[in-house]
């Protein structure tokens, strides 16, 4: 079957609309003889005249009258295939966006996000989903249109970034607790008994290897997979929280946090998606969004590495 040449359809669109051949062949910006072959080749194709002499001008046959709609609707079809998307009008858009993310990103952003949706796009909605690992399959698949995060092995290469806010780790610990009595030292901190946090339930991670170099362990009382879990326990007891400040700062507000007492290299957290979204107005304008969110408090301010 030989492929058709849809550069006709333009041709007889054309050549319908303005019933001449010099007609058609301004409109395409071609010679009237190019015109004329293209008419030829079109009735070779259809198996019809498709416009045919009367007098001094051109009518078309009942084969031509009954393509002229079709063709007319096809071409225009092509074009708005082919046209770059318009920027989009987030008061009538009408979308489901899926963001994977931690319940404390969620606490903190989630409130003014939906508080912007719902004056701004009232046709958007926007669904948190658990983020039980950093595998970038789902990404991949089209199953989400982002996540936060930090950027790391697990991260397929890829993907698109944006940094949101930069963060560092704080000791939390309920009011009264005895760490807020006096300086709190490597030795102190090490000491207290500890909530270890950690999706993959692995007992050691940075802090430990950091006390480990000042020749110090911590005792872990328990392990939990999220930082929300992790501060809910430490409302009832004496344990000790070590968690990100700025992205747990709702989760903390009614708790103390104390300055680590030793050295520990902050996090960039960032926006992620992949590159098959980067061109959609509707994706971008709501990147957008949720980045001028996150220049706000608690995350805005002072970005620097920690």
């Amino acid at each position: 079957m030989n492929t058709p040449d849809f550069n006709l359809l333009l041709t007889l669109d054309a050549l319908l609309d303005e019933g001449s051949v010099a007609g058609a062949a301004r409109r395409l910006s071609l010679s009237p003889s190019a015109m004329s072959r293209a008419l030829a080749r079109l009735r070779e194709t259809t198996g019809d005249p498709l416009l045919v002499r009367a007098g001094r001008g051109l009518v078309p046959t009942p084969r031509a009258l009954a393509l002229r709609a079709q063709v007319s609707q096809l071409v225009q079809d092509a074009h708005a295939v082919l046209r770059p998307q318009q920027e989009v009008d987030p008061a009538s858009l009408e979308r489901t966006f899926r963001l994977r993310s931690s319940d404390g990103f969620v606490e903190a952003v989630g409130p003014a996000l939906l508080a912007r949706l719902a004056t701004e796009a009232p046709g958007v909605r926007l669904h948190f989903l658990a983020k039980p690992d950093k595998e970038s399959g789902p990404l991949r698949r089209g199953e989400l249109d982002f996540e936060t995060g930090v950027i790391g092995a697990e991260t397929a290469p890829e993907l698109r970034t944006q940094a949101l806010f930069q963060d560092h780790f704080v000791a939390v610990v309920r009011p009264g607790h005895p760490l807020c009595e006096g300086p709190l030292t490597a030795a102190r901190y090490a000491a207290a008994r500890h909530i270890l946090v950690s999706r993959r339930g692995q007992e050691q991670g940075p802090i430990d290897e950091s006390l480990a170099r000042l020749g110090l362990t911590r005792a872990a009382a328990t392990l939990v997979p999220g930082f929300a879990t992790a501060l809910a326990l430490v409302r009832g007891s004496d344990l000790v929280a070590t968690v990100p400040e700025r992205h747990c700062a709702a989760l903390h507000a009614d708790l103390v946090t104390l300055p680590l007492p030793l050295p520990l290299q902050g996090i960039r957290v960032a926006l992620i998606w992949h590159p098959s979204q980067d061109a959609d107005p509707a994706h971008r304008w709501l990147r957008t969004l949720i980045r001028e969110i996150c220049a706000q408090a608690p995350y805005g301010g002072d970005t620097r590495e920690s």
